[in-house]
């Protein structure tokens, strides 16, 4: 398996300088760390606003000692290590997947300027922010977060299944740590495209046979990661020992399209919202279930579309494809698991209170494709942020029975 040390620094320095070209431009001018005017010379306090969650100070105007007033650590004016500097540090870097395109550089959809390195695909193979957790002589279980999630969202399941299992989880591409090339310049986030580079993934790790588990995505891309591991499965049932899915996309009523989050895919104002971290992450975890996010745990989530705006340029790319492709990607992944000939060992897991799926349905469709249901009656759409030492157990569990 090729992995790599993380070397790069995460910190993200944002550097304003306006400067006016006349003495009647501008009274103002910015410089690192401070507003300057030229009608006031006094010094000025740094403004904090508290947050409520657990009364953290969150520095508006950042004196020079801690840093260029610009730059953001996790969702956090930077004073310091931020609990997404921690979690990345658990990680390693893999590369898989080769960079399709002409190597031209990325250029942003609005105004067609050369974006940052952040934008960029790799030179040549796709870099994966991975965090690995138990003996790699033990059979390998991935853990696939859903849209728009991180591997983070497995933190709380690692440590169980790690005890029996080598648990890898990863960031797909776009999401998280892991690379994010701008649409047309070396991925377009299709189907197809990530199947492919889930197959690169798995043939990387290089384990003969490996379990799955699976977080389906928001209704507004509902599918978009179930689908892909189905199809890739459906292909390659010999590299699967089990398959886990959470709450995945199973009737026609879980094809429907919410507005909540069907704006990322409209002009201009898709590309407008997919930058807003608070409606890209923030609110689109917490209101499919009982998930109540954390401070610490929102600066984490936040960090790729504060860092970069390559995050919500590929959130916007996904969001087309999906508002195309979404109904047939669901009846596609139906079709698959009743086939007869599907023959991976397939465990559903539901957490009762999800606000966006349905319940209605999915008993029926599990009795009538053989396929075991666990119900979570307490767990949302996010069993593993609502559930997740009890996941854990449960996924042990399943696996250990198997045997």
């Amino acid at each position: 398996m090729a992995i790599q040390p993380i070397t790069s620094s995460l910190h993200s320095h944002f550097h304003l300088q306006l400067l006016p070209q006349s003495p009647t431009a501008s009274p103002f001018s910015f410089l690192p760390g401070h507003l300057h005017s030229k009608f006031h010379k006094a010094p000025r306090k740094c403004p904090r606003i508290i947050c409520k969650s657990n009364e953290d100070d969150y520095l508006i105007d950042a004196p020079v000692s801690v840093g260029d007033g610009f730059s953001f650590s996790g969702g956090k004016y930077s004073d310091g290590s931020s609990p997404s500097d921690e979690w990345f540090k658990q990680g390693k870097m893999m590369k898989a997947h080769p960079v399709s395109g002409s190597g031209e550089k990325a250029k942003d959809p609005v105004f067609g300027l050369t974006m940052g390195a952040a934008s960029q695909a790799s030179a040549d193979v796709f870099r994966w922010f991975c965090v690995e957790s138990g003996s790699a002589d033990n059979h390998s279980v991935l853990l696939i977060h859903g849209f728009p999630s991180q591997a983070y969202s497995y933190r709380k399941v690692l440590p169980t299944v790690a005890k029996n299992y080598h648990a890898i989880a990863f960031d797909w591409l776009g999401f998280g740590f892991s690379d994010k090339p701008q649409p047309r310049y070396g991925f377009d986030y299709t189907l197809d495209e990530y199947v492919a580079s889930l197959e690169s993934v798995i043939n990387e790790i290089g384990s003969d046979k490996v379990s799955i588990v699976v977080q389906a995505c928001f209704p507004s891309l509902i599918g978009y990661f179930s689908p892909v591991v189905v199809k890739y499965a459906s292909n390659h049932q010999e590299k699967l020992k089990d398959l886990v899915l959470l709450n995945p996309p199973l009737t026609e009523q879980h094809a429907n399209l919410p507005s909540t989050l069907s704006i990322f895919s409209n002009f201009l104002l898709g590309e407008i919202f997919s930058q807003d971290p608070l409606r890209a992450s923030d609110k689109a975890l917490t209101s499919s279930g009982p998930y109540k996010m954390k401070e610490d745990d929102a600066m984490v989530y936040r960090r790729p579309y504060l860092t970069s705006g390559s995050a919500g340029f590929a959130l916007n790319a996904i969001s087309r494809v999906m508002k195309k492709e979404l109904k047939k990607y669901v009846e596609e992944t139906r079709t698959i698991l009743m086939d007869k000939s599907w023959k991976v060992q397939t465990t559903v897991c539901w957490g009762q209170r999800d606000r966006w799926l349905n319940y209605d349905g999915v008993e029926d469709f599990c009795k009538d494709s053989n396929h075991k249901l666990i119900e979570l009656p307490m767990a949302g759409h996010h069993v593993q942020e609502d559930c997740g030492e009890e996941l854990g157990q449960i996924i042990s569990g399943v696996f250990s029975r198997r045997r």
